[in-house]
């Protein structure tokens, strides 16, 4: 009767904050028909002055950015589940007016931690309990206070003991109920905002989208065997090339420790260090310029590290890190970059990697950033990633958009479109539609890009993949000259059979599940020795 009387409160409570949620966009609806109704009488009286097309778009602008900080401050007060959505918001500029991106970009998935009491039963129940194991027989230490805390899971520091290897990791323990309250969040929402859509509301946001999108991205996150796994697999996408043959990572990835790993608990090895987040304090704490020689040549190194290593693994496997922003990426204790959190990974298919890789050599080899020639070949080819453009853009907004996502050292872009994400100029203005795979790709080159800027150097992603893209490029040529049509058809097959064959893993019990993927993990590596 009591767990009854919980969910019942626990259910209450969703509903309540999702009703919460839906007056304050009802309020935000309200303003722009309210702004709309405004601007259309003053269009109709005869004798009133009326806006100049600047100041209709300047008025629209204020509208928006009050819109923004409205849903910013709800967002602000609710926490959890929606700093989520806000973060699935504003990675989309292709389908919000830039003020919101602006207002819920700065939004960190940070939570109150939990009582470290709570994280230890957790971990108790999920990996010591069948084996008949104490918590001492694990973790020799275990921090209190966490590495940090998340609407998912939070990470503590720990040492294990001899039994398990010793050396320090990381603990990532995942809420308790977290599962079902969150994906509630999200079909209540979800309802609600199919309400407004089927009423055609013309919304700054399409929620419904956002929240869809969010379901499909929380369902890879609440299983951290899934997670493990997908670690392993990016470990030897960085360590091995597409012959097999063993190569140096650029950057440093953690590893679990596959006796300790459960569908809500996940030792991993620790890295010690700093999150670029927080590295510009350290910076200052330590009394080191951001101009100073050393800081330059760093950053070339981070610069050099990240790129390679998402040009591995986007244009050689198809396979990579949704999710990197600042949080993700480590500068470690000894020089190396690290990347961290697999919760978000995603798979592109090859005809993906070949549409991408023909932009980056497009763009490598123009003669100039404004040669007509050019322009119309890397517009082909950025057209052929399902980049869509809105009606009544200037010509080449394909080729701008491709300079955008790939080319940080463009100086002019053509036909009048600016670089900026804020200017009426920029390619992502022009955009009617961007591809959810474009978007997760972008992640990672705006991260870049950005990166770039900010340290004050021109880097062209095209430039550095343009090498990976040539390998790729001609190793799929090799295949398709050696392969017959059977050949084809049989790896697409054993493509489809994967896929299926994931969807099966991942709806076994927990025990069965972890079995299943280790013996695939061990076959793997028999495979390679």
């Amino acid at each position: 009767m009591r767990t009854s009387n919980t969910n019942a409160v626990a259910t209450g409570e969703r509903i309540r904050r999702a009703a919460m949620f839906s007056l304050t966009i009802a309020s935000i609806i309200r303003s722009y028909y309210s702004k709309f109704l405004e601007l259309s009488l003053q269009k109709a009286l005869p004798f009133n002055n009326h806006l100049t097309e600047e100041e209709e778009e300047q008025t629209w602008n204020e509208q928006h950015a009050y819109g923004a900080d409205t849903l910013s401050k709800t967002v602000m007060s609710m926490q959890g589940f929606y700093v989520k959505a806000a973060q699935i918001i504003s990675s989309r500029p292709d389908s919000i007016p830039q003020e919101y991106a602006d207002a819920l970009s700065v939004f960190t998935d940070d939570n109150d931690p939990l009582p470290v009491e709570v994280i230890k039963e957790v971990i108790e129940e999920e990996l010591l309990v069948q084996r008949g194991e104490k918590f001492n027989d694990v973790f020799e230490e275990f921090d209190e206070v966490p590495l940090g805390s998340a609407s998912v899971a939070q990470v503590h520091r720990a040492v294990l003991t001899k039994k398990y290897g010793g050396g320090e990791v990381a603990v990532k323990v995942q809420r308790p109920s977290i599962e079902d309250k969150l994906m509630g969040d999200v079909a209540n929402l979800k309802r609600i905002a199919k309400v407004f859509r089927e009423l055609h509301v013309d919304l700054p946001v399409d929620y419904y989208a956002v929240f869809t999108e969010l379901e499909e991205q929380l369902k890879d996150e609440f299983d951290f065997e899934v997670e493990a796994a997908s670690m392993e697999r990016m470990h030897n996408i960085l360590t091995t090339n597409e012959n097999g043959e063993k190569r140096e990572s650029p950057i440093v990835t953690p590893r679990s420790i596959p006796a300790l790993v459960s569908k809500r608990v996940l030792v991993m090895e620790f890295l010690k260090g700093v999150p670029l987040s927080r590295a510009s304090d350290e910076m200052k704490r330590k009394g080191i310029a951001a101009d100073d020689v050393e800081v330059k040549l760093f950053a070339r190194k981070l610069l050099k590290s990240l790129t390679t290593a998402f040009g591995w693994s986007i244009l050689e496997s198809g396979f990579f890190h949704a999710d990197a922003h600042p949080g993700n990426i480590f500068i470690l204790d000894d020089g190396r970059i690290g990347l961290i959190d697999f919760g978000q990974v995603k798979q592109v298919n090859s005809d993906f990697r070949e549409a991408v890789a023909k932009v980056i050599l497009a763009l490598d080899a123009r003669k100039s950033d404004d040669n007509p020639d050019d322009l119309v070949r890397i517009g082909t080819y950025a057209a052929g990633l399902g980049i869509k453009l809105k009606d009544d853009v200037p010509a080449h907004g394909h080729a701008a958009m491709a300079m955008w996502l790939f080319d940080g050292s463009v100086e002019t872009y053509p036909e009048g479109y600016d670089e900026s994400e804020t200017s009426p100029n920029s390619p992502l203005k022009a955009m009617k539609d961007f591809p959810k795979d474009i978007v997760l790709l972008a992640r990672s080159t705006v991260l870049v890009k950005g990166m770039a800027k900010r340290f004050g150097i021109r880097w062209s992603l095209s430039q550095e993949w343009a090498p990976i893209a040539r390998r790729v490029l001609k190793s799929n040529t090799d295949h398709n000259v050696v392969g017959s049509s059977q050949g084809t058809t049989l790896l697409r097959l054993k493509s489809w059979g994967k896929q299926k064959a994931t969807k099966v893993v991942n709806h076994l019990p927990g025990p069965v599940k972890k079995r299943v993927v280790s013996a695939v993990l061990r076959h793997k590596e028999r495979g390679k020795k």
